[in-house]
């Protein structure tokens, strides 16, 4: 089978069934054969070897049963960099850049600021953060062993790993009460109910326990509103991601809790009040 042939049968089959066929047959074809998209343009003509022929109808069976594209080719890119993702660890989105931006807007003047990261998944927002603020420190936190082995691995392919420090832990539970400069968070905030409406490839594939609370998506962001205040300096910041339509009931929550002030919502791309910015009195 030469990559032309492979390209037209991958097309044909994602074809009506999984999104931007054309892209997608090219980046699983380039990883079963070890090489860059280029290289397809370049050499059409290319046989691939028996085992290349294998890897690569093993990655098309996988993509037709909507396993998502990143964990197939076990990469992801976010803020400009690569990370190694897989089953267990959620992906990262290009919405929660917007967090990197304003933590890294927030924090620059401040020398040697300290952060914590709550459900730090792949390590995207700790490890972005930290190649932007060098003199940065972070304290990374999730309750998901897969999760802190992925942010581990991404953390040293980054170079950073020498200034974070990862806790396994639900939340603040086993985090020692110090005093934070900032508080990152992208906590699960998709309900019960949204669970089920969501694409195969999220719901069927992806940490439930990255995406849900299992509730009304909002009880994992009222811990964190309810405890943040103790870990943070006086006038540190907490600076969340939120779900499409929770941006007025997340305000309600900072409103009754006086220990808050200057409260934000900054939009994303699409106009949706994505990331949540509030400092503590």
């Amino acid at each position: 089978m030469t990559i032309s042939e492979a390209l037209s049968s991958a097309r044909q089959s994602f074809a009506g069934t999984i999104e931007e066929p054309e892209r997608t047959a090219a980046s699983i074809l380039a990883a079963s054969v070890g090489r860059g998209r280029e290289f397809l343009i370049a050499h059409p003509e290319y046989e691939l070897s028996i085992e290349e022929s294998k890897r690569f109808e093993d990655f098309v069976r996988r993509r037709l049963m909507h396993e998502p594209l990143q964990y197939i080719l076990g990469r992801q890119e976010f803020y400009g960099l690569e990370f190694s993702v897989g089953p267990g660890v959620l992906i990262p989105r290009p919405e929660t850049e917007l967090l990197v931006q304003f933590a890294v807007e927030i924090l620059k003047e401040t020398a040697g600021p300290e952060i914590l990261d709550l459900g730090v998944g792949s390590g995207c927002i700790s490890v972005a953060v930290l190649k932007e603020l060098p003199t940065a420190a972070v304290t990374a936190v999730d309750i998901s062993p897969i999760a802190l082995e992925y942010a581990g691995r991404n953390a040293a392919k980054h170079d950073v790993a020498g200034r974070i420090k990862f806790i396994e832990s639900d939340l603040f539970d086993s985090v020692p009460v110090e005093h934070y400069n900032a508080i990152l968070a992208n906590p699960p905030y998709v309900s019960r109910e949204e669970m089920t409406h969501l694409q195969p490839e999220v719901k069927d594939y992806e940490p439930g326990i990255a995406l849900t609370d299992g509730s009304d998506g909002l009880s994992i962001i009222r811990r964190i509103i309810k405890f943040a205040p103790d870990y943070l300096v006086k006038g540190g910041f907490l600076i969340m991601e939120i779900g499409y339509g929770q941006a007025e009931r997340v305000a309600e929550l900072f409103v009754s809790d006086d220990r808050w002030t200057n409260v934000s919502f900054e939009k994303d791309l699409q106009g949706i009040q994505r990331t949540v910015i509030a400092k503590v009195k």
